[in-house]
Formats: C-alpha cells, structure tokens, sequence
C-alpha cells in the first residue's frame, strides 16, 4: 500500500467523521462540561466547609484530585464518540454496498483500513488533546493549578482512545455497527471497575483481588494509559493527604507508566491492527 493511497483514504475519513451528528454532539458536552469545571473550580479558593475555609494550597490539592475526575468524562465522552463512528465506519459501508466501490479499484484492503484507522485516529486523539489541554487551561486560570506533566497525560489519554477505537474497528469487522459500538464501550467499561477492584485490593493487601485489576490491564490498556494519564494530572502529595488506606481511591494512580508496559501498549494496539487487517481481508462484499 502507498502513503499517498492511505493519507488520502484517512482525509476522507476524517471528513466524514466531522459531518456525523456525533461530533456536535461531542462538541456540545464538551462545552457544557468545560463551563461546568470553569464554574466549579471557581468557587473552590475560600469555599467554607466543615473543616474550615479553603486555602490557596488545599483548594489546588482538591482541584488536582477533581481534574482526574472531569479528565475521566472527556475521556468516556471520546470512548462512546469514537466507538461508534468506527463501526459505520467500516461495517457499515460493508453491509451498504458503499465499501465495494473503492474496494472494486486496485487498492489493497490493507490501505482502506490503515487510511481509516488513521482517519479516526486523528479525529479522536485531537479531540482528547484538545479538550485536555482547555480543561488543563480551566484550572489553572481559575484555581492556579498547574499538573505536574500535563502533555505527558493528554498524550496518554490519546492513545487509550486510539487503543479503544482499533478494538471497535477489528468488532466492526466482524459484526454489526451498532453491536461493535456498545461491545467496544461495554468492554472499556468493565476494564474500569476490574481496575477499581484492582486499586481496592491492593489497598486492602489482597492479592488475588488485586490481580484482578493486573489482568484487565493487560488484555485491554485502555485503563492501564487512564492510571498513567492520572498520575500525570494529579498533585504528587495527593497520595499522601489521602493516607495509604485510601489507595484504592478510583481518581488518585500510585505511579507512572513504566517502558515495559507502554511498549506492550503499543504492541497491543498493532496486534489488534493485524487481526482486524486479517479480519477484514476475508470479508465479503
């Protein structure tokens, strides 16, 4: 397959997936939660509350811990969004007929679907990295704080939403649009509790149910690059206030990614690739 073949199919794409409905639906929450966040953080410096006034100093340790919390809804509102343009995407021009029309030319199955993924890619990463980096924007305007690595997290949010979109698309390959869609956003779902269940467990220092979260990670990362991109966001005494009894908090990560388990991401991401490339290729039209 040519780069030029691919980067023509991805535009494509992308234009397609910015005329959908979902994108102003996707815009429009954005919106509404950007304002809300903008709002709230406000009230944060002087709040009165049973424990006394907020300070600047607690008021930006409470604002870190709810960045993870609002970061956690622009990365399921890209998680539903991107889920379900990549069904239509590609089964549905499957089941239409509409595929046939490009694939009845001499261009490689292998190079629609590189330039589609590609297409999506970019459509959901550059919303994560934009309304990231604005929601990042927010709180420091408002309350002053400023995330320790906040490049190192949109980054991450991006590719757990590039990870969730080649797991829809290799669904979308074998059944449905709409079934690829909530089986995809289902699976990101539960892989979020196990994680929680996980966080618990170790908490509590129970090992088996601290594998629980270990082996959901590992067969989906979507929640493994979400625990990364909160341990970017989040202040590095914010562990420490909340004591090591709260470990098992769902908006607060003990760690940074390590190598190892990025490389596996990635390797992941390229594995499944392959399978929806080998999925694709038998598929009738």
């Amino acid at each position: 397959m040519t780069a030029r073949t691919v980067l023509t199919i991805a535009g494509l794409t992308l234009r397609e997936a910015v005329r959908r409905r979902v994108v102003w639906a996707l815009l429009a929450l954005t919106v509404v939660l950007l304002a809300l966040s903008a709002w709230g953080f406000s009230r944060l410096v002087g709040l009165d509350s049973e424990l006394g006034t907020l300070t600047s100093g607690e008021a930006r340790l409470v604002a870190s811990v709810l960045l993870n919390l609002i970061m956690f809804g622009l990365s399921l509102i890209a998680a539903i969004g991107t889920a379900f343009l990549a069904g239509p995407t590609l089964s549905g021009e499957l089941e239409s007929g509409q595929a046939l029309v490009v694939l009845a030319r001499p261009v490689r199955r292998s190079a629609v679907l590189a330039g589609k993924w590609l297409g999506l890619a970019a459509f959901g990463g550059g919303y994560v990295v934009l309304a990231g980096l604005a929601q990042v924007l927010v709180v420091g305007a408002t309350v002053g704080y400023w995330p320790p690595a906040p490049v190192t997290g949109v980054a991450l949010l991006a590719a757990q939403t590039v990870a969730l979109l080649t797991l829809a698309l290799l669904l979308s390959s074998a059944v449905s649009p709409m079934a690829s869609g909530i089986v995809a956003v289902g699976l990101f779902g539960a892989t979020w509790v196990a994680g929680v269940v996980g966080g618990f467990g170790a908490a509590l220092g129970n090992e088996g149910v601290e594998r629980v979260g270990t082996v959901s990670r590992v067969l989906l990362p979507t929640d493994g690059l979400w625990r990364g991109a909160m341990n970017a966001f989040q202040d590095p005494i914010a562990l420490l206030q909340m004591g090591p009894t709260d470990g098992g908090f769902p908006f607060l990560a003990d760690g940074a990614l390590t190598p190892a388990y990025l490389a596996w991401a990635a390797a992941w991401i390229a594995v499944v690739w392959g399978l929806t490339a080998l999925s694709f290729s038998r598929r009738d039209v």
